[in-house]
């Protein structure tokens, strides 16, 4: 009994003392610095202009090279091949070498290529190389460097902190639908792909070099802004983790990577062809495309949502929430709801693109660690692009054969409902997140 007031009034003594200091003195953690990097970043990534902005391409590139949706969706699915078999290869130059020295060369060539969209012609497989050259380069910009990044910074806040930077894309797939929307209605599409290849030569590039650092050690700190020195922590925990041989051999990794291949496939499927979809039920081209903004609004919430949950609530289980609720809004689409119904079904749809790839970073860093994190959220993120490749073609092949998109939507619909069931059958994490300081404090003195 008195050891245990002894253990609490240390306790309280050591939060009184940490909280005088931190009001007086203490700086703001230079973690959330790197979150605000990186959200910047994924905002001029590939992702919102190569992917949730191609659904607003479609029907002008269907017109411009007079093909169905199937042809126009194939260029999708080969950057998507492509990206998939790049990404555990990207991955491992990220583990090699550092996040920045893949980030910044991805984000020149990704401005160049978009901007050479100018000299597509009006041939077909023009197009097709266009996507394939973008697929490399976007990798480079997606959240595999990104994730890699903020998971060594981070670790009891981590699903926060990945959510965040997930922010900074989510606020992309608003904003870049629409905005594109009008860019092709006044320029056309080509000058629509040129104005965002100079933007991200503009802005984004200067901030990751100046502002992303790769690990708290190169400033002197610990993960989530920890006080203690770097001498007493035993395991760093930059070092903790399972190599890629055993990653891959493990029952764990193949359970998940099934169901993000499955989740990933259905959602992109239907968001890629959610602007032409929600047209083909009546929406004038402008309201499609904020059909895409809405979407883009779900990202942003699941994308939070998820974060903040994953740092509470046993992850597979945010994922069974997320994804069931997507189920659902495939339902809905599924039995034809139109107007104010398909857009709360492409919000539910959202929400599970959102917090894919949030819970993909998440369960890979707390399943094997960040030794080889970045070969294994490269190789898993890939497969979730390669399932979207195959999905949007699948998806355009289904409305090509039958005139409308109710077959693949209940093939989806299953699919998303399979994925929630592999969810339930992840174990404990092998890697779950370290203690604050202050309760490693409590807990040694109590055993004193």
């Amino acid at each position: 009994m008195k050891t245990s007031r002894y253990i609490f009034a240390r306790a309280g003594e050591a939060r009184a003392s940490a909280g005088a200091h931190s009001s007086s003195c203490r700086p703001i953690f230079y973690g959330w610095v790197v979150v605000a990097t990186a959200a910047l970043g994924l905002f001029f990534s590939g992702a919102p202009i190569v992917v949730y902005s191609f659904g607003v391409f479609l029907k002008p590139l269907t017109q411009e090279f007079h093909v169905g949706r199937g042809a126009i969706s194939l260029a999708f699915t080969i950057h998507n091949f492509i990206g998939a078999g790049c990404a555990p290869f990207a991955g491992r130059l990220v583990d090699r070498f550092g996040a920045k020295r893949v980030i910044l060369p991805g984000l020149v060539l990704l401005g160049l290529i978009l901007v050479s969209a100018l000299m597509i012609g009006s041939r077909l497989w023009q197009l097709y190389v266009f996507y394939l050259a973008l697929a490399p380069v976007t990798l480079a910009t997606t959240p595999i460097p990104y994730s890699a990044v903020i998971s060594r910074w981070f670790d009891r806040r981590r699903g926060l902190a990945l959510g965040l930077i997930m922010f900074g894309m989510g606020v992309g797939t608003v904003v870049m639908p629409p905005t594109v929307q009008r860019l092709i209605a006044h320029f056309g599409w080509r000058m629509a792909f040129a104005c965002v290849g100079c933007a991200i030569l503009v802005i984004p590039i200067a901030v990751v070099a100046v502002f992303l650092k790769e690990a708290p050690q190169q400033m002197g700190l610990l993960p989530d802004g920890d006080e203690r020195r770097a001498n007493d922590i035993r395991g760093a925990e930059n070092q903790t983790g399972l190599g890629w041989p055993q990653v891959y051999r493990t029952r764990t990794f193949w359970l998940m990577v099934s169901a993000f291949v499955l989740a990933g496939g259905s959602m992109h499927a239907c968001i890629l062809h959610m602007p032409a979809l929600l047209s083909d039920r009546g929406l004038t081209a402008e309201n499609a495309a904020l059909g895409s903004s809405v979407v883009g609004m779900a990202v942003i919430a699941g994308r939070l949502l998820s974060g903040y949950l994953q740092d509470r609530i046993f992850a597979p289980r945010v994922a069974v929430g997320i994804f069931g609720m997507s189920a659902i809004g495939l339902a809905l689409l599924w039995a034809g709801g139109g107007g104010a119904v398909a857009l709360a079904a492409a919000f539910l749809v959202g929400l599970g693109m959102g917090a894919e790839v949030d819970i993909i970073a998440f369960l890979v860093s707390r399943y094997f660690g960040l030794r080889a994190f970045g070969t294994s959220f490269g190789f898993a993120f890939g497969s979730f692009v390669l399932a979207g490749g195959l999905g949007g073609m699948l998806m355009g092949a289904g409305f090509d054969l039958i005139g409308s998109y109710e077959l693949p939507l209940a093939g989806f619909f299953v699919l998303t409902v399979l994925a929630v069931v592999l969810f339930t059958r992840l174990g404990p994490y092998r890697f779950a997140a370290r203690q604050s300081d202050e309760t490693a404090i409590v807990e040694a003195e109590g055993v004193a």
